[in-house]
């Protein structure tokens, strides 16, 4: 009978104990140490207004097929819902505006495309990058923000790029990679762009026909992500560890061995086989022993913090027919205030099945641009400060029926230059250890559906290892 440790109980530790359910068969043991008392990690669905509600991770890209392929496997495919069609709003320049949609990631395919956004002066330095010298990455990596700058002037990056970046990492344009963060633009580049302007154009998908409507971008769970946690607890048939930490592995024979819990109350645990699903710091710190390569990678993977303020708000409120509003950095009340929020999603608007049991409209207010200082306030102070900006927004000054306060401390990896070689040399490391996988949102994407997958590919390569093969897999 085999036995395998998954460390970590996020989507990527959850899915690979599933993968490897179904790879191994009934008899293997497959054990799941979390040093928190909640499964799911970054997706977390407390309840607000009566309901559970995404205080998290809050949706995931439809055109990648990991979750969609994985809730139908489950029987969650009727669970799965997509977004009303409402279009998003950004704050820049003193205007709530239109988002524009001519863009990759907030890099403008015209200066036409982003007019509404930027100043005149901006404007034209967008129309004049495909006079400039020819771009040559030749494979090279490149900083997102001084690269967009050095082509397009700093308002770019200000009003269009961290505002929608900023959503997904959590931290400044100028600490992100190219490579990683907009891989698309960067083959197109390599494929021959002499601009960015010309790549944009390339990397951007085909537009719709009029009259016809695109497939979804994202998707859901109407219940929120604990749907999904805990179809995969329970279908992992996993013996499941809450509060542990694990502390030390180092391989024992042909296998490996975990030690966990603390000084006072120590513990072991000898397995077979090992998936690290947990992230950088704690990897770091876990494989200093017995892969001292893939440690100093994920040494090299910084983290930003971030929190999210949930708020349930009078059913008679009437929210505009926006999905939401993404803020650029440095915008201002007209009082002067600056704002807290780096983007406030208005999700009865964005998901309308997402209400209070009485009706009541959900916002979810987003904080953290890289900078701790933003977060060094109580929750009560967030709060008051959120209440702030979505009245600046909305002209809603109602007092909310329920609210929560969720902190992600070092909760987003930023991928930085050199992020995918990082990567790669963290993987090869591994590969010479056999019998341990590595998973997670520090590898291939910070996204549900790129951590799914990573767990996926770690319990591929356990299954591997102990000969699974498909002669055990559950149909």
């Amino acid at each position: 009978m085999s036995r395998v440790a998954v460390v970590g109980g996020g989507i990527s530790g959850l899915t690979a104990a599933y993968r490897l359910r179904r790879l191994l068969g009934e008899t293997a043991e497959i054990v799941v140490l979390d040093q928190a008392e909640r499964l799911g990690g970054k997706l977390h669905t407390p309840r607000l207004g009566g309901r559970g509600y995404d205080l998290g991770a809050e949706a995931f890209l439809a055109r990648r097929p990991e979750v969609t392929r994985l809730a139908e496997e489950l029987g969650l495919g009727s669970e799965l819902v997509h977004p009303s069609g409402a279009s998003a709003r950004i704050r820049a320049g003193g205007a709530t505006l239109p988002l524009p949609s001519g863009m990759f990631m907030g890099v403008p395919a015209s200066a036409e495309a982003v007019r509404n956004v930027l100043s005149d002066g901006a404007c034209r330095a967008v129309g004049a990058e495909s006079e400039l010298p020819p771009l040559r990455m030749a494979g090279d990596d490149a900083s997102v923000g001084e690269l967009l700058r050095r082509r397009f002037g700093a308002e770019v990056v200000e009003r269009l790029v961290e505002p929608l970046l900023g959503g997904v990492y959590g931290g400044s344009a100028d600490a992100l990679g190219l490579r990683a963060t907009m891989p698309g633009l960067a083959a197109a580049l390599d494929a021959g762009a002499e601009s960015l302007t010309e790549a944009v154009n390339e990397a951007m998908p085909a537009p719709t026909p009029p009259g016809s409507a695109g497939p979804p971008v994202f998707g859901a769970f109407e219940e929120g992500y604990g749907t999904l946690v805990n179809a995969l607890e329970r279908r992992s048939g996993a013996r499941i560890e809450r509060g542990v930490t694990a502390r030390r592995l180092w391989r024992e024979g042909s296998g490996w061995s975990l030690s966990t819990g603390s000084a006072a109350r120590p513990g072991r645990l000898d397995v077979d086989a090992v998936v690290l699903a947990v992230p950088a710091p704690a990897a770091r710190g876990l494989l200093a022993e017995s892969v001292p390569e893939a440690s100093a990678g994920f040494a090299g993977i910084s983290l930003a913090s971030m929190a999210v303020v949930g708020l349930a708000l009078p059913a008679e409120v009437e929210l505009p027919p926006a999905s939401g509003v993404l803020i650029a950095r440095g915008e201002r009340h007209r009082d002067g205030t600056a704002f807290t929020a780096k983007a406030v999603t208005l999700s009865s608007r964005k998901w309308p099945h997402l209400r209070g049991r009485g009706g009541e409209p959900l916002v979810r207010a987003s904080v953290g641009r890289g900078d701790p200082g933003e977060l060094r306030v109580d929750d009560a102070e967030l709060l008051r400060r959120v209440r702030a900006d979505l009245a600046e927004l909305t002209g809603s000054t109602a007092e909310p029926v329920d609210t929560a306060v969720v902190r992600w401390g070092g909760g987003l990896p930023q991928y930085g230059v050199g992020h995918a070689e990082t990567v790669a040399g963290i993987e090869e490391a591994v590969s010479r250890a056999p019998g341990l996988e590595v998973a997670g949102a520090s590898l291939h994407g910070v996204g549900v559906p790129a951590c799914v997958g990573t767990g996926e590919t770690a319990a591929a390569g356990i299954g591997e290892f102990l000969g699974a093969g498909q002669r055990h897999a559950r149909g």
